[in-house]
C-alpha cells in the first residue's frame, strides 16, 4: 500500500519534518504534485535544510526518492538543490525523476510575473515561480517533459513553446527579467538534470508494489489549496488532496493504504484569499514571531490566526485522514487561554461547514481553552504533558473525529512525541 501525508491548512505545515522522520520506516518517498513553491524544512542537528523538488526522504541514506510525473519542475531550482546536498555529502544516485513531469521554463516564469504584476490589487499572491503557466501548457497540451530530453528534436520543441509565450506576454505590462541570462542557467542546469535518473513512474512503482516495497506518498502546499477544493481562486495549479496521488504517480485508488494529515496548531497563510480565522492584529504579529512564520520558499510573512476546526473538518474528510499530526505546538507556551474555532456565523446561523464563497460575511465562532503557559519543547514523553496540553489534544480528537499520533514541540528531527 502507498501511505499519504499531506497539509491540511494553506500549507507550511511542517509536513518536510514529519517526512523525514517517517522516511526510515520507507524504502521510497515520492512527491505527487507542485513545484518549486514548495518549500519543505527540515533541521538536523541544529542545521536548515530547505527542499523545494527534491523529496523529503532524500536524508536519510536507505531511502529512494521519486519526484513523480504530477510534480512540475524547473531546472535551474532543482541543480541548486542537488549542489546544496553535495555539499553536505549526499549523492543523488537514489534521486529518480518520472519521465511525463512537465518542465518549467524560463519564459513560464516570464508570463507568471507579468500577469501577476497585471492584476493590480487583485494578485492572487503567485510565488512568481512558473507554477501557474506550467501547468497551463500541461493541459493545453503544449507542454514539454523531463523524457522530451531525450528527444532529438528537443531545441525545435523548447524554440516553439518559448515564442508562443513570447506572444502571450504582448497582452501584458513590460516587467523587469533577463530572459537571455536566465535561458542560460537554465540550459546549464539541463546539463545537471540529465545526469539524473529519469523512469516511467506508473511501471516503476507498480513493480516496486508487488515487490512489497514501502511507499510514502509526499504531498506540497495544502487541501485548502488545492485547484478544485480549495478557496477558488486563491489556489494552486494542482490538486493537493489523496486523489492527486493516483494521477501525479500513475497509481490505482485502490493502493493507497495510511493517510497522515499536518495541522499547524495554529493557521496562517501566505498571499490573498480568505482566512477567516485570521489575527490581524498585535497578536497575529506575536504568532508570526513566536512560529517565524516567514515562507521558506519566497520569505515573505505569513498571515497567522488560531486554529480552524471547521475548516481542518472539512479537509480530513476530503483526504480521508486516519492519524492527525499536529505540529508547532511549542509555538503556543507562552498563552494564557487559546482559541478554537469551531464554526461560523452566516446570516445569523451557527455552521461547521465551510461556505461555498469563504469571502462571505462570516463570524467565526470559537472555544476559549486554558493554555498550558509553560515551556514544553523538551518533553519527549506525551504522558509528561501538561493537562491543558492534554485537553487541547482531546478538543481536537473528539471535534474531528480522528486520532492525534504525533505533536512536533520544536523545528529539530528528535522534537517529534509520538502519541498512542
Amino acid at each position: 500500500m502507498i501511505d499519504v501525508l499531506l497539509g491540511l491548512q494553506w500549507g507550511d505545515e511542517g509536513k518536510g519534518k514529519i517526512v523525514d522522520y517517517l522516511a526510515d520506516n520507507y524504502d521510497l518517498i515520492c512527491r505527487f504534485q507542485g513545484g518549486p513553491n514548495a518549500g519543505h524544512t527540515i533541521v538536523i542537528g541544529g542545521k536548515k535544510h530547505v527542499l523545494h523538488t527534491i523529496p523529503s526522504g532524500i536524508f536519510r541514506p536507505t531511502v529512494i526518492n521519486v519526484i513523480g510525473n504530477g510534480v512540475v519542475i524547473d531546472p535551474i531550482v532543482l541543480a541548486k538543490e542537488l549542489a546544496m546536498l553535495a555539499e553536505n555529502e549526499i549523492t543523488a544516485d537514489k534521486i529518480l525523476i518520472a519521465r511525463k513531469a512537465h518542465l518549467i521554463l524560463p519564459t513560464h516564469r516570464y508570463l507568471d510575473a507579468a500577469s501577476e504584476a497585471a492584476k493590480g490589487k487583485a494578485k492572487i499572491g503567485s510565488t512568481l515561480r512558473g507554477i501557474g503557466p506550467t501547468y497551463m501548457d500541461k493541459t493545453g497540451r503544449n507542454g514539454l517533459r523531463v523524457g522530451d530530453l531525450e528527444s532529438a528534436d528537443f531545441m525545435q520543441r523548447y524554440a516553439a513553446l518559448k515564442e508562443k509565450h513570447l506572444s502571450l506576454a504582448k497582452i501584458y505590462p513590460n516587467i523587469d527579467f533577463d530572459l537571455e541570462k536566465e535561458e542560460q542557467e537554465w540550459f546549464d542546469s539541463l546539463e545537471v538534470i540529465k545526469k539524473l535518473q529519469f523512469i516511467d513512474s506508473s511501471y516503476y512503482l507498480s513493480e516496486a508494489l508487488k515487490a512489497g516495497k514501502k511507499i510514502l506518498a509526499e504531498g506540497a502546499q495544502g487541501s485548502m489549496l488545492d485547484i478544485d477544493y480549495g478557496t477558488y481562486p486563491y489556489v494552486t495549479s494542482s490538486n493537493t488532496i489523496t486523489a492527486g496521488v493516483c494521477t501525479g504517480l500513475g497509481v490505482p485508488p485502490q493502493s493507497i493504504g495510511k493517510v497522515y494529515g499536518i495541522s499547524k496548531s495554529y493557521c496562517t497563510r501566505v498571499g490573498s484569499g480568505p482566512f477567516p480565522t485570521e489575527l490581524d492584529n498585535e497578536l497575529g504579529e506575536e504568532l508570526r514571531q513566536l512560529g517565524a512564520e516567514f515562507g521558506a520558499t519566497t520569505g515573505r510573512p505569513r498571515r497567522t490566526g488560531w486554529i480552524d476546526l471547521a475548516q481542518l473538518k472539512y479537509t480530513i474528510m476530503l483526504n480521508g485522514v486516519d492519524h492527525l499530526c499536529i505540529t508547532k505546538m511549542d509555538c503556543l507556551n507562552t498563552f494564557e487561554s487559546i482559541e478554537l474555532g469551531i464554526g461560523y456565523t452566516e446570516k445569523g446561523q451557527l455552521t461547521d461547514r465551510l461556505p461555498y464563497n469563504l469571502e462571505a460575511d462570516l463570524s467565526p465562532q470559537y472555544q476559549t481553552l486554558q493554555g498550558w503557559n509553560q515551556d514544553i519543547n523538551s518533553i519527549r514523553d506525551y504522558n509528561e504533558m501538561p493537562t491543558e496540553v492534554k485537553d487541547y489534544i482531546s478538543f481536537l480528537e473528539n471535534y474531528l473525529g480522528v486520532p492525534v499520533t504525533m505533536l512536533s514541540t520544536g523545528p529539530e528531527r528528535e522534537a517529534l512525541i509520538i502519541k498512542d
